[in-house]
């Protein structure tokens, strides 16, 4: 089984703990599981979890993570972000790369599958 560390979070979007500290990561990462939990209809624990909700969990709290430091918002998979031009985030992925990943890690977690005919 998996922990999601606030250390996980900042390397997806490589910040530092001078950038945000543990304690707002740790409130985040559980926003995260609240929400993967409703998305999936599955228990998460962040700190038991498996690698898939790991991840699920992880690039979500990154995607909070860049709204909070772009003084940007996050509702549940609702995502407003503010000033792109924080240097801090410079080194991050695109808020559309994390949003793809997050979603597809979810489709995987509910069980949709997607073929083709």
């Amino acid at each position: 089984m998996a922990t999601v560390s606030a250390d996980d979070v900042r390397d997806v979007i490589n910040i530092t703990a001078n950038d945000i500290a543990d304690s707002k990561i740790e409130k985040m990462i559980k926003r995260a599981q609240v929400t993967v939990e409703l998305e999936t209809d599955k228990p998460a624990d962040p700190t038991n979890c498996t690698d898939q909700q790991k991840e699920a969990i992880t690039v979500l709290a990154a995607v909070y993570a860049i709204c909070y430091l772009t003084g940007g918002s996050a509702v549940g998979l609702s995502f407003s972000v503010g000033d792109q031009n924080v240097s801090v985030i410079s080194n991050a992925p695109p808020l559309t790369v994390l949003q793809n990943e997050l979603e597809r890690i979810l489709n995987k977690l509910r069980g949709v599958n997607l073929r083709r005919a």
